[in-house]
């Protein structure tokens, strides 16, 4: 495996096993002050990891809309997220990572379109799926973060 895939997929690992007795309610609950939740941050893991690799070269994402859309950057939780679908983002969490080295063996990623939105945020830009996987790395760790945050408080 990729070794930026593999150090993202060990800390997913690491995620799950932290949240592992939370209950659902606790998973979907919204702290005072804060704008989404720890199934929230796990969905926008798997989001915008299809987004940065799969739309921005081009391609469609690999998993269903609904683990998508809802959870790309500028959205928050609409709605409590049942036990299936929690599981299928649990799920998703590793899943979509193995699917992610198919793509690469596969030499998939080569039509590579940068963001707008990051070099207006972070002031560099992502041109290739190598960057995007560096880029992934921080990203998983500000959310894991923003998920460890939000244990405490449920």
């Amino acid at each position: 495996m990729n070794n930026k895939l593999d150090k993202i997929k060990n800390f997913r690992l690491y995620l799950l096993k932290q949240i592992e007795n939370l209950t659902t309610d606790q998973l979907n609950h919204i702290p005072p002050g804060y704008s989404n939740n720890i199934i929230w941050n796990l969905a926008h893991l798997v989001a915008a990891q299809q987004n940065l690799c799969y739309v921005r070269a081009g391609l469609p994402v690999a998993v269903e809309d609904k683990y998508f859309t809802p959870y790309m950057p500028g959205t928050k939780p609409d709605g409590f997220v049942d036990q299936d679908d929690i599981k299928s983002i649990k799920e998703l969490l590793t899943a979509s990572l193995d699917t992610l080295q198919s793509d690469l063996d596969k030499n998939k990623f080569v039509n590579y379109s940068p963001s707008v939105m990051i070099p207006k945020v972070y002031g560099f830009e992502i041109t290739n799926i190598e960057q995007a996987l560096e880029y992934l790395l921080y990203h998983e760790g500000y959310h894991s973060g923003c998920i460890l945050s939000l244990k405490h408080l449920v």
